[in-house]
């Protein structure tokens, strides 16, 4: 047998291994540069026609409408520091609108006025302005900020309102309708230098509390208001206005006090709120009906004891110096007088100024 030589040294085998590799070498090249090439480009979707809409049709413009606002919401803040607020007063059998006021505070803070709004119903003629006749003579203030100090209930205990009359003025007394000598005691204290105010009874909230005769009552007739407001009215002479004694239910209810304010407007006479409601519709209503108000600000005598009153005192002048005035109310209580008899004097020394609560109504800061 001769030999033989082996496959990879015949020509014929090597030239076909190497053509194989090269075709395989190809083929590997074309599918690995498919692979690796750009992604085909996406197709473009047919243009779709656009359709302008319609312009809107315009509405007519309706009227704007009034924005609604409450007296906590609409009143900007107070600038320096805030007033503290006391604790809720403490009922005392002694004042009738301690025991009334509840739980409204004995200071009222200040809220600024509200634009005055217009009553339905068309306002009667206003009478010649008697308040300004009848007000007492104010001292000259020179910028200095103001408290009025108003005593009610006075004419029942004769004694009491005629110590009231001998401390030093001006201060503004407001007698109960009903009281007897009124004419005297009334006489007495204008002569003394102090302002008069008719103590008007008016109903509470409370079935409890008995406000007097002749008492205004929610549910009587026009008619009926006036008829009784003409014989509070007609008790003494001399006085600038009106304050309520008691009043929460009245005062609250706005188609009362109109009749009131009414009444007022055609006298000439003013109108004090005593706030024993924190509800009272005493201030819009006067400036509905163009009555000169003001509104009681600090309550002196829940507590009848003489340093209470004399804390209450001090927050009047902490009020009176933060908003240029102060309204406070008292009652003819032994502590309340020999309060008032240790402080007026020395008023002028803390830059303060006492006036009858006319001046405040007539410099415009009342209300």
């Amino acid at each position: 047998m001769g030999y033989r030589r082996p496959l990879w040294q015949r020509p014929g085998v090597i030239v076909a291994a190497l053509a194989a590799v090269l075709v395989l070498g190809l083929l590997l090249g074309l599918g690995l540069g498919r692979w690796s090439g750009p992604p085909p480009a996406p197709v473009a979707p047919p243009p779709v026609a656009t359709i302008q809409p319609e312009p809107p049709q315009t509405a007519p413009e309706a009227p704007p409408l009034p924005p609604f606002s409450s007296e906590e919401e609409s009143a900007p803040a107070e600038s320096g520091p805030p007033l503290i607020q006391p604790p809720p007063p403490r009922p005392d059998p002694g004042s009738s609108e301690s025991l009334e006021i509840g739980r409204a505070s004995d200071v009222v803070a200040m809220l600024p006025a509200p634009p005055p709004s217009v009553p339905s119903a068309k306002l009667p003629p206003a009478g010649a302005a008697v308040w300004m006749r009848h007000a007492a003579p104010s001292p000259r203030v020179g910028g200095r900020p103001m408290i009025a100090i108003i005593i009610d209930d006075l004419g029942i205990d004769r004694r009491r309102a005629e110590r009231i009359s001998a401390l030093p003025g001006p201060l503004t007394l407001s007698f109960m309708t009903y009281a007897e000598d009124l004419p005297r005691l009334t006489a007495e204290a204008r002569r003394r230098g102090h302002e008069l105010m008719v103590h008007v009874p008016m109903q509470p909230r409370g079935a409890n509390f008995e406000a007097g005769p002749e008492v205004l009552e929610v549910g009587q007739t026009p008619e009926e208001i006036r008829r009784r407001l003409d014989w509070d009215l007609s008790r003494f002479d001399g006085f600038i206005g009106i304050n309520n004694h008691m009043g929460s239910r009245f005062t609250g209810d706005p188609a009362s006090m109109r009749v009131v304010m009414a009444e007022l407007r055609r006298r000439g006479l003013i109108f004090v709120d005593s706030v024993t409601t924190e509800r009272s519709a005493g201030a819009e209503t006067a400036r509905q009906f163009g009555v000169p108000f003001a509104s009681r600000h600090v309550f002196l005598d829940n507590d009848q004891g003489v340093a209470h009153v004399r804390a209450q005192l001090a927050k009047a002048e902490a009020y009176a110096r933060r908003h240029g005035f102060a309204v406070a109310i008292g009652h003819p209580h032994d502590g309340t007088i020999e309060a008032l008899a240790g402080w007026v004097p020395g008023l002028e020394a803390k830059g303060l100024v006492l006036v009858p609560v006319s001046t405040i109504i007539r410099t415009g800061a009342g209300g």
